[in-house]
Parts: C-alpha cells; sequence; structure tokens
C-alpha cells in the first residue's frame, strides 16, 4: 500500500472540518435506540437538554493529542510502526441538568512510520514528520458526563480497508487530575456484525489527559527531595521569555541524546527497564501542562534507536509521566517522573505509579569546543540499588527550539592560539582580490557532502555556532541572519589586531552510508563534529580544530573520554561572485598517527550551497522565466488562431494541410497537459513550487501556463476538425489520404525508433550512470563525489522531453505530405510555420544566453528551458533551432516554388504527367 506522510494536525484539522457538518439529532428514534443499546448503561441520555451553545472548555478538557492504542489487528499491523491516537470535541451542542453534554467529535488512529532523512534538500533543513502507513478516522456523536467522567459516543468510521463501519466509543476520564491520576483509557469497538466485512477486533486506548483543571501537587512540593545540590555550571534564566518556563517547554518535543557512564556496565541504567540491556540512545521530552509561570507536566519518552519521527513517541510501556518545577534561583528544572503501571495486553487498568524518578535540566550559560550542547541534564532513580526499578544516573544532552530566544549565552575558546598556530599557511593562502562571506552572514551555514577515500559520500550539514563574541541563531533560507545582543560574549582571543581574522566556533554532522569506511572500520552512526578556529574574510579560508564526539554501540562510555579532539577542519568558500560555478572544498583530517584507535583517513568536503546572493538572483530570473513561458504559450495560441483565420479565408487550401503534422502538434501539446494534469487542481507541488523564497507565486502561474495550454491544445483540435471535414466533403481528392498514409509511414518508424533510444539511455541512466547529483550545474564542469545515488528522471519525463523534440519537428510531416502529393498553394500561413518556430526555437536560444552570462543557477529552479524537462545542451541548442529553421524555410520554398522544389530534377518530372486532366470520351459527352 502506498503510504503517505503528511502532517498529523492537519489531517486532524481537515477530516474534522469535514465531518462537522455531519450532525445526528438526538432525537432522532434510530439515534435515541441505538445510543440506549449501546451507551446508557455507560452515560444515560439526559431526558431533557438546553441549547447552551458550544462550551469551549468542555471541549478543551477532553481533547487529547498524545495517545496509545492496540487492537484491531486486522486494520493495524503493530510490529513494524508506532501507534498514534488522537481525539477533539468539534462542538458542543447542548447540556442536561446533571452535568451531561452533547458531543460532537473526531478520533484519529495512525499507524507511523519515522521519518528518513530526504536526499538533495541542501537548502535548508528539513525535520519532517513520519509516514502514516495505516489509520483510521471517525465521526462520533454522543454524550459525556462531567460527574463520572465517561464518555460515550457511536458513529461512523473509515479506514483503507472497510468504509461506513459502525463504531462506539466509550473513553474514562479522570475527575481529580493530577499527577497520579491523569490517563484517559477506553475502547473503540465495531458493533456491527462479527460475520460483516465492516468488523474488526476492539482497539484499547490509553491517553494523557491535557487539560486545564490539572492540579500540580508535586511540583514543589516541600517533602520531595527535589534535585539535591545545584550544579557548578551556571544556568541560563528564563525570565526574559514571556511566559517564563512555559515558553521554554509548553507544546514543544525535543530529542535529547543520552550519555552513559562506565558504571552502567554493572548496574542498571535504563530508565524504562531494570535489565539493563538495549539501552535508548535518545530521550524525548514533550510539555503538556504548564502553569504560573514556572510549573511544567511533561512526557519523556525513550523509544528504540530507529524512531525517528517528529511526533512525540507515546508508548505506555517506553513512556514517564512527569511534573516538575523551574527554579528561578538554580535556574534549573527539577521534576518527579512516574511510571505507567498495570499496563499489559488486557489493559487492567493502568495508572501512574512508582514515582521514584527525577530529572533535572538547564541551558548552561558558557559553550565551548566540549560543551556545545544547550540542554544539559540528568536523570536517575530515587531508589536504592537492589529494589526493582533503580537505575542509575544518566545524562543528557542537546538543543531546544527555545535555545534560539535565550539570552546570555557565551562562548568560551580555548584552542584560538593553537589554532593560528597550525593555519598561518594556510591564512596567508587562499583567494585574493575576491568577495567572501563577512563572516556574519547566514551564508558561513552550509550542507555538504563528505567523501572518503573508498569514494563513498555522507551528506551532512554544518553551521556556526559563534562569530567572534557572538552567537549565531541558525535560519532558514531567505530570512537574515540574527546574532544575540551585547549580553552574549565569547571569551579567548579576540581579533581586533588582525581586522581581516574572526574567531569562529561551528557544529558539523553527516549521516554516513551502509558501509562507510571510516577509520579502521565501517561507520553507520550520525557522526558530529565541534569545531572551533579562525576565518580569513579576506580569502575566505576557514582553519578549525574539532572535537569529535564518539559513541560506541553498547552507549557505555565516560563524558571525558568521549571526544576525540585531533582533528584539523579546513575550509576553501568560493567567491561570493564566483563564476562557472566554484564550490565550495575543504578536508577534514586526523593529526593522530596512523597506528593510534581513533585515525581515520582524510575526508574530501564540498558543498553546492548557495549564497543568499545567488539564490535571490535565481529567483528573479525564475520570474523572468515565468513570463517566458506564459508568452511562448501565448503566441503558440495566436499562431494556431491565424491558422485558422486563414483556413476561413482561404477554405480551399484545408485538404492539404497534414493530418499528421496536426496530431504531431496537438499530441506535443496533449503529454505535458495529462503529465501535468494535477496542476490545474494544485494537488502537487513541483519541484520548483518548492523552492524556498518563491512562495506561492509559481503555483499561480504553473496553473495559468497549463490553461493557456489547454486553449491552445484546443484550437489544434478545431483545426484538425476543420481539415479533416473538408476532405470528406465532394470533390475532394482521393489520393489526399493515401499521402498522409505515405508519410505516417516514413515518420512511424523514425518517431519508434527515437522513443526506443529515448528509453534505453532512461534505463541506460538509471542503472550505470548512478552520480549524486542534488544540485546539478549545466556545462559547470564539476568533480562530483562518486559512487552517491541520486534520482534521475522519470521514465514519464523523459518522454515528456522527447515528446518536445517532436514538437521541434513538426514541419517534418507537412513537407513529405507536400512532396508525395505535389500539392500547390499556401496551405499553411507563414505566420502558423513561423510563428511556431519562433516559439519553439527562443528556449534554446535563451538557455545558450543564460548558459554564458549567468553566473551560477540551478538546474532544479529551471522554469523555462528546463533542463529536466526537454534536450538542452550546448550541442541541442544547435541543432533544434538549425533544424526548426531549415524545415520553415523548407516548407517556404514548397508554398512558392512548388513542392518537389527542393528535389533533383529527375525526381520532379513525374509530377507533371500527374496533373494531365482525364481524358473525356464520346461515350461521356
Amino acid at each position: 500500500m502506498e503510504t503517505v506522510s503528511l502532517n498529523p494536525l492537519f489531517i486532524f484539522l481537515f477530516f474534522g472540518l469535514f465531518y462537522s457538518s455531519v450532525s445526528i439529532d438526538p432525537s432522532d428514534l434510530a439515534f435515541s435506540s441505538t445510543y440506549s443499546r449501546l451507551c446508557d448503561h455507560l452515560v444515560p441520555a439526559p431526558a431533557a437538554l438546553s441549547d447552551t451553545g458550544n462550551v469551549p472548555g468542555v471541549a478543551d478538557d477532553l481533547r487529547f493529542q498524545s495517545g496509545y492504542f492496540s487492537g484491531g489487528d486486522r486494520l493495524f499491523n503493530r510490529s513494524t510502526a508506532s501507534m498514534h491516537a488522537s481525539f477533539r470535541v468539534t462542538s458542543v451542542l447542548r447540556s442536561g441538568s446533571n452535568g451531561v453534554f452533547e458531543l460532537h467529535g473526531q478520533m484519529l488512529l495512525q499507524q507511523r512510520r519515522g521519518a528518513t532523512p530526504e536526499p538533495g534538500r541542501l537548502l535548508r533543513r528539513v525535520f519532517s514528520f513520519g509516514r502514516v502507513t495505516h489509520w483510521m478516522r471517525v465521526s462520533l456523536n454522543g454524550f459525556w458526563s462531567q460527574l463520572s467522567g465517561n464518555l460515550c459516543m457511536f458513529g461512523i468510521g473509515s479506514h483503507v480497508n472497510l468504509r461506513n463501519a459502525n463504531v462506539v466509543l466509550k473513553l474514562r476520564y479522570p475527575r481529580d487530575l493530577s499527577l497520579l491520576n491523569c490517563l484517559i483509557s477506553g475502547t473503540l469497538e465495531s458493533f456491527d456484525d462479527k460475520n460483516s466485512l465492516q468488523y474488526f477486533e476492539p482497539i484499547s486506548i490509553l491517553a494523557l489527559s491535557q487539560s486545564s483543571k490539572y492540579k500540580f501537587t508535586v511540583a514543589g512540593n516541600k517533602k520531595e527531595k527535589g534535585c539535591g545540590s545545584g550544579s557548578v555550571r551556571e544556568g541560563l534564566s528564563l525570565r526574559n521569555l514571556n511566559r517564563g518556563a512555559c515558553t521554554a517547554f509548553l507544546g514543544h518535543t525535543n530529542r535529547f541524546e543520552l550519555e552513559y557512564g562506565s558504571q552502567c556496565s554493572n548496574v542498571s541504567c535504563n530508565p524504562v527497564s531494570g535489565n539493563g540491556k538495549e539501552l535508548p540512545g535518545y530521550m524525548f521530552f514533550h510539555g503538556t501542562l504548564c502553569a504560573e509561570r514556572q510549573k511544567v507536566q511533561m512526557l519523556l519518552g525513550f523509544p528504540d534507536s530507529g524512531y525517528q519521527d517528529a511526533i512525540f513517541p507515546f508508548h505506555p510501556n517506553t513512556t514517564l509521566v512527569s511534573e516538575g518545577k523551574w527554579d528561578e534561583k538554580e535556574n534549573r528544572l527539577c521534576a518527579v517522573a512516574c511510571r505507567i503501571l498495570n499496563f499489559t495486553e488486557s489493559w487492567l487498568s493502568p495508572y501512574v505509579g512508582d514515582c521514584k524518578i527525577r530529572l533535572t535540566l538547564r541551558f548552561p550559560a558558557i559553550l565551548s569546543l566540549r560543551n556545545r550542547s544547550t540542554v544539559l541534564g540528568q536523570i536517575w532513580s530515587d531508589k536504592v540499588p537492589d529494589e526493582p526499578g533503580y537505575f542509575n544516573k544518566v545524562g543528557f544532552q542537546g538543543s531546544s527550539r527555545v535555545s534560539k530566544s535565550l539570552h546570555g549565552f557565551q562562548y568560551k575558546y580555548a584552542e584560538t592560539e593553537k589554532v593560528r598556530k597550525s593555519c598561518v599557511e594556510m591564512m596567508n593562502a587562499g583567494g585574493k582580490g575576491n568577495t567572501y562571506p563577512s563572516g556574519y552572514s547566514s551564508d558561513m551555514a552550509f550542507s555538504m557532502l563528505v567523501t572518503n577515500s573508498k569514494g563513498q559520500v555522507a551528506q551532512g550539514y554544518t553551521s556556526p555556532i559563534s562569530v567572534n563574541d557572538q552567537i549565531y541563531s541558525g535560519q532558514s533560507y531567505g530570512a537574515p541572519i540574527v546574532l544575540t545582543p551585547g549580553k552574549s560574549k565569547a571569551h579567548g582571543i579576540q581579533s581586533e589586531n588582525y581586522s581581516n581574522l574572526l574567531n569562529v566556533s561551528y557544529k558539523m554532522s553527516f549521516k554516513p552510508p551502509p558501509d562507510f569506511k571510516f577509520g579502521s572500520g565501517v561507520l553507520s552512526t550520525e557522526v558530529k563534529i565541534g569545531a572551533e578556529g579562525i576565518y580569513n574574510k579576506n580569502t575566505g579560508v576557514l582553519c578549525m580544530i574539532g572535537c569529535r564526539r564518539l559513541r560506541s554501540m553498547d552507549k557505555i562510555l565516560i563524558r571525558n573520554e568521549s571526544l576525540d579532539c585531533e582533528i584539523m577542519v579546513n575550509v576553501q568558500f568560493p567567491p561570493l561572485n564566483a563564476k562557472g560555478g566554484e564550490a565550495l572544498k575543504g578536508t577534514i583530517e586526523s593529526t593522530r598517527k596512523k597506528s593510534e584507535p581513533y585515525y581515520f583517513d582524510p575526508l574530501q568536503l564540498s558543498s553546492y550551497s548557495i549564497y543568499t546572493t545567488q539564490a535571490d538572483a535565481s529567483i528573479w530570473r525564475m520570474d523572468f522565466e515565468l513570463i517566458m513561458v506564459l508568452v511562448s504559450n501565448t503566441l503558440a495560441c495566436v499562431c494556431v488562431g491565424l491558422q485558422l483565420i486563414h483556413v476561413k479565408k482561404h477554405p480551399d487550401v484545408l485538404p492539404y494541410i497534414s493530418v499528421v503534422m496536426l496530431a504531431v502538434i496537438t499530441l506535443g501539446h496533449m503529454i505535458p497537459l495529462i503529465l501535468n494534469f494535477e496542476a490545474l487542481f494544485m494537488g502537487k507541488h513541483s519541484v520548483q513550487n518548492t523552492f524556498v523564497g518563491s512562495g506561492g507565486w509559481l503555483e499561480v502561474n504553473e496553473v495559468v501556463v497549463r490553461m493557456v495550454t489547454m486553449v491552445a491544445f484546443l484550437l489544434e483540435l478545431r483545426l484538425i476538425q476543420l481539415t479533416w471535414s473538408s476532405r470528406r466533403g465532394e470533390g475532394s481528392h482521393p489520393d489526399l489520404w493515401g499521402s498522409d498514409k505515405k508519410v505516417l509511414y516514413m515518420i512511424l518508424p523514425l518517431y519508434i525508433g527515437g522513443g526506443l533510444t529515448a528509453w534505453s539511455v532512461h534505463i541506460w541512466r538509471t542503472y550505470y550512470q548512478q552520480k549524486f547529483r542534488p544540485f546539478r550545474l549545466s556545462r559547470h564542469k564539476f568533480k562530483l563525489p562518486r559512487g552517491y545515488i541520486y534520482r534521475p528522471p522519470s521514465l514519464w519525463k523523459d518522454f515528456k522531453s522527447y515528446a518536445g523534440l517532436l514538437l521541434d519537428g513538426f514541419l517534418l510531416p507537412q513537407i513529405l505530405f507536400n512532396i508525395t502529393f505535389n500539392s500547390e498553394g499556401k496551405a499553411l500561413a507563414s505566420s502558423f510555420y513561423v510563428g511556431t518556430t519562433i516559439v519553439r526555437t527562443l528556449p534554446h536560444a535563451y538557455d545558450l544566453f543564460r548558459s554564458h552570462f549567468s553566473a551560477w543557477y540551478l538546474d532544479l529552479s529551471y522554469i523555462y528551458a528546463n533542463h529536466r524537462m526537454g534536450f538542452y545542451s550546448t550541442a541541442w541548442d544547435i541543432i533544434i533551432p538549425s533544424g526548426g529553421i531549415l524545415f520553415a524555410l523548407l516548407v517556404y520554398f514548397q508554398q512558392k516554388f512548388g513542392s518537389r522544389c527542393i528535389l533533383p530534377k529527375r525526381f520532379r518530372e513525374s509530377s507533371a504527367y500527374e496533373k494531365v486532366p482525364p481524358v473525356i470520351g464520346n461515350d461521356d459527352l
């Protein structure tokens, strides 16, 4: 089954809007009878209801996003993915005197697989949601009792394997909400006949309540032991945030890397399992509720290492429910975490308990080469070692989305003097006389390709952390760089005495493909390197010392021994005014001896990311090319219209127009319309539409272009119909169809042979030319990395390009028709064949101009003369226009001097005999 990759919130809102219009009147006898049979024992329907309008508080109290489900084996395959359940009340219609509310609601069940990085997305980093492999949406009507907390609703469920299944939802909401009483549990069941195709096994649901009525009973409780003594390292305050800790944690899902100590080889260090095996590599942190700027309710998730989704991995066996308070004096979060207990396959009343887990988290004020994380913390058990559920202290570190909003980060340079001594020669080398990035611009961040000595390639990303005494805040393309104000400082040798030299620090990461050779073995996990050094803004040279994080497969490492700082990183930035497609190049080298365990062969670093000025120029060019496409398609319409006017004035020439030629022109426009039909309905976004900075302008123009192409297609159909009708009339020459058949016999093998050639080239390019080209720079001779797989154009796109080539030679059938029939007169208006030839020639002329005068451009941003949608190169840009002009001249000579004037004299003689009128006999007289 084809999978989809959609934001679950989008899906939920979409179907919510769709189904919110569907309502069932409770006064209806069928509804009352069904509800009484299914739900009266749980939530009795009130005898009388009053219209209260929509009650937002009730809807907010009942909704949940973090839910888990199991069961329904016929619909969901639990062995391959995570389960995600969400519920929302779309409207609260009426209420009864006994605190019972009538509700409309929507439930969405999703089976998800983790997202994988998309290849080729080098302009910006994309944090994508996982794929939804199976889903079920349910529209429900029913009642909720405020006194008992029970909810019962029934309605219609839809799944890819069933339609209009009758389902009933039964949920139990906690009444006195607190840390120990915050779980929602229930079932979704089918009440169709068990032998029906719509029937499915019961689905059990467990979720965390997100009601604002939650009471923080543990956070800040003096009876709790708290987090112990304060940290030696200073933490940042959250006072500058609008809502304090609520801004920092509420609604955010962050993933932190876990760090285990050497003692984990003897005692358990697994926060969610006491056996100490299969230690999780990451902790997911999701803030669900917050109050008073300090108190936070959280979920802590510890999924297996293969989980890559952006959605919180809620599973009762690997999730902790937590509550904490931000300590403004110590500038840290101190929290208590509890397990979800009594959760088995039978779902016997799961509850929250075993609250002997402690957590502390802070935002360190000082960053350095060996401490790059903007979030540091620890989690540990408060039990004694021999007690069940005990685990030793585990550290975690990473970055948070809110870190960019915090002021006061400082970077301490520790290796600047060492770098100056090691990089003297490089600093004086590099490109001189050119302009390079200033060091404070967003151009200092780039995507990269890392190639090892075996030619294997890994894809990664590099971004500054600090520049001199300012902290870098990375932005997506199109947004200006943001540097924190004067409060943020970097300690080290400043560059005031070296006006062209800047102190910089970087973070680098790349994820190798399988079997990537690195050092003495094979590397399969992500490589993270922190680096600091010097950047020469006059030569574009960046020289740094790096520290690589070491992570073994068993994850048992001591913090102080988990860094390899014997690494040199050298980068040469291309000039801002680079021509000929100059690319960023560099190396990552180990300074250790080959005999040492952490030594690795030099890695070649390259990047094809573009500067913001170059991207801006590409966007301006794209706008111009959109206009060119629209003008070309409009001219094509005008040319066909002029031909229609011509045949209206001279209807006697209609039979002498080649039907094969008209078919070629019509098909040439029909094939692109079919392959891009989705653009008429905005169903898909092409690569150009997703080019950053373009907004929705490209979408609108693409629809306009397709509409104009549709008009040209309809005009061509009209011309075919007129030509066809003229040949079926009385007095039509019988040899007209015969001549078109001869033309078809001559060109059909040519077209089929060309199609087979295009197909063969596609197969060859797919299987034997597997070179990765994230942004193929046309005519720019780069030595691209070897061995990297890229996605070649699809077979349909290649055939689309071939259709364009046939359209370029649209006059060939008419030339052959004129010769075989020896027709006279001007069947084609000069404005038609000359104008259409110009339309087909202009893209190639523009491509030649673009290749010689455009300094830097991306193939994926081509709209007019798109290299992936046609035959474009220096050779094709000369051959195709020359052929088109030659065909136009031949038609002109045929219509002026005779159809066979282009043939040698001995082939023209037969025409005289063919034109002799029939002899009239006596019988005819």
